[in-house]
């Protein structure tokens, strides 16, 4: 059976060691109750929630799935899910970062992000439920009115009501420009809304009574593509201005998704047939408050790569020490066994450290993009909130598409390791697999991200974002630029952050010549960017492991592992190097045809 143990030790270097956040909190308004002891006991309790409550369910919940009545129209989860969220809302968790006005404890995101991690690695089916109420609450708290946020993000916050984000139709993904649910005006100012969305998470379950869609639609007279589009809030029980429950409103799901994981979470075809709904923002102006939800669950779908490869990593550690398999080829490192543990053998190691690396290297990427949410949401200093705005925007496609794309390599890692016991549904290796899938799909493909980084961060943008995190990196090169005990990365470090930028702007004159060098680039300049990012983090890590009071073995352990992702997982990006700089020609000059 598959286990999870919270891995605390490594939250608590990467945010107070490494990141400093006590420090950081208590110079923003708003954040300075979030001290080392408060944040400490939030993570104590959190993994005992996740690893008592969540993750004795995540089997179990894959096996039993959710169940669909036709003539009810009602979904019901996996037996424990209910209860599980019941415990989730009491223990104050659904609050734990919203706004303290809106009834939230008010704690920083970056805390919120620790206690994400958790519920991903323990339970990635259940996690979907409450991230989805976390997208709505933040559309609603930055474009929704005043009575909107009275009557329906309070009960969100309080975990009463939950939450959905209805976008993609079955016509249309990625390119809302094409969607096609209307939204007709209706006398007392609210609007009719009919259509039909897919893949809604959480749009019906039996969690709680009343559910809030919000719905992406066009009005009669929208112009065409994305600028014609709005943003509206559908309750599954009509709810009036004045906040009082009516009648169950003409909406209902069709069914569910049969899906290849995440078998737990409710994934619905989604019917609206004239239902009452309420205009959130401007008319023609929702694309900016669905990007508010998107780049949410972007980072938050980033965590749920990295829970992934923490409990890929700890499982098929475990097995590693335990199975007994050969001999160690420089001869018997356990004489009094019959073989030696699958440790031993190099190519073991290798994927054991591929999934260490990716986890602790990605948990500080992932903590660093929150801890500039929360920069830019409090600080007093306008031009330090403007630059974190900046980090944040160019890290969450990285985020989003390196960590989902390192958790499908290393639950494949970790299958492997188990070998054919890996392919066995009682190990709980081949569940982490077929849930890793979605990571990279869902709130934007890998490749969407790509062009988001490459396409937008940089081109259109030029290249903000980066350049802030360049300067950061270059500043901490030159400060440990004498540090002997850091030469081995910071030297290396810093010719790759040198090239990063030198290969930027080589894309971008290549751009501006061709549109589409850009679209053959952009993959690659994902990972390549990723990579360096990492090398970034690791560096750090042992810059910061070196000078804490951790013990000698962590100490160590860290210089090894950053050895190991400097010679083995850094040197990918001269790869991805060469197949950007091999031009747009070996991908477009083929006719159709000759596809075959």
């Amino acid at each position: 059976m598959s286990r999870y143990s919270a891995p605390l030790a490594d939250l608590r270097f990467a945010l107070f060691d490494v990141l400093d956040v006590e420090k950081t909190y208590q110079r923003l308004p708003g954040c300075e109750a979030a001290t080392r002891d408060l944040i400490d006991a939030v993570l104590e309790e959190a993994a005992k929630f996740t690893e008592q409550v969540l993750a004795p369910l995540n089997q179990s919940g894959d096996a039993e799935g959710c169940a669909f009545d036709a003539a009810t129209h009602s979904v019901r989860t996996p037996k424990g899910f209910k209860d599980a969220f019941a415990k989730y809302v009491d223990g104050g968790w659904i609050g734990l970062t919203a706004n303290e006005k809106f009834g939230g404890q008010g704690l920083p995101e970056t805390i919120g992000a620790a206690l994400k991690e958790m519920i991903d690695a323990a339970n990635l089916s259940w996690g979907n439920y409450p991230m989805l109420s976390h997208g709505a609450s933040s559309a609603l708290e930055h474009h929704g009115e005043d009575w909107q946020r009275e009557v329906f993000l309070k009960p969100l916050v309080a975990g009463t009501w939950t939450g959905t984000m209805c976008l993609t139709e079955p016509h249309c993904g990625t390119d809302l420009g094409l969607l096609k649910t209307k939204a007709e005006p209706a006398a007392d100012g609210s609007w009719r809304i009919s259509g039909t969305k897919i893949f809604i998470t959480a749009g019906e379950h039996d969690f709680v009574d009343n559910i809030l869609h919000l719905v992406l639609a066009r009005l009669p007279d929208a112009p065409a593509g994305v600028k014609g589009i709005s943003l509206f809030i559908v309750p599954k029980f009509k709810v009036g201005k004045d906040g009082k429950v009516r009648e169950r409103n003409t909406l209902a799901c069709g069914s569910l998704e049969h899906k290849m994981g995440i078998k737990g979470s409710a994934t619905c075809v989604m019917n609206f047939d004239g239902a009452e709904g309420w205009l959130v923002g401007q008319p023609n102006k929702g694309l900016a408050a669905m990007f508010t939800m998107m780049n949410t669950a972007r980072l938050a779908v980033g965590l749920q790569g990295l829970g992934l490869t923490e409990r890929a990593y700890q499982n098929s550690l475990a097995y590693a020490r335990e199975r007994l398999q050969m001999r160690a080829l420089s001869g018997a490192k356990f004489p009094d066994k019959p073989a030696d543990p699958l440790i031993v053998h190099p190519d073991v190691r290798r994927m054991l450290l591929t999934q260490k690396a990716f986890a602790e290297g990605g948990r500080l990427l992932g903590l660093y993009a929150y801890v500039q949410e929360d920069l830019a949401k409090h600080s007093p200093d306008a031009a330090e909130r403007e630059r974190a705005e900046a980090l944040v925007s160019f890290l969450t496609p990285i985020v989003k598409g390196l960590l989902t794309e390192t958790a499908i390599q290393c639950t494949y890692d970790a299958l492997q390791i188990f070998g054919g016991h890996g392919y066995i549904v009682e190990h709980g290796m081949e569940q982490l697999a077929r849930d890793a899938r979605i990571t990279t799909l869902y709130e934007g493909t890998t490749q969407i991200q790509a062009i988001d980084l490459l396409g937008r961060k940089i081109m259109q943008l030029q290249g903000v974002g980066l350049k802030h995190f360049l300067a950061e990196v270059g500043a901490f090169c030159t400060d440990h630029g004498k540090d002997a005990a850091l030469a081995e990365f910071v030297g290396p470090l810093a010719t790759a952050a040198k090239a990063w930028g030198e290969l930027t702007l080589e894309l971008g004159k290549r751009a501006t010549a061709n549109p589409d060098e850009m679209g053959a680039a952009a993959w690659d300049y994902l990972f390549y960017s990723g990579y360096i990012a990492l090398a970034y983090f690791w560096t750090r890590s042992v810059a910061a492991a070196d000078s804490s009071s951790q013990s000698s073995d962590f100490r160590d352990a860290k210089r090894h592992t950053a050895r190991f992702y400097f010679a083995r997982i850094l040197p990918r990006i001269h790869t991805h190097a060469a197949a950007m700089k091999s031009g747009a020609g070996n991908l477009l000059d083929m006719p159709d045809i000759q596809f075959g």
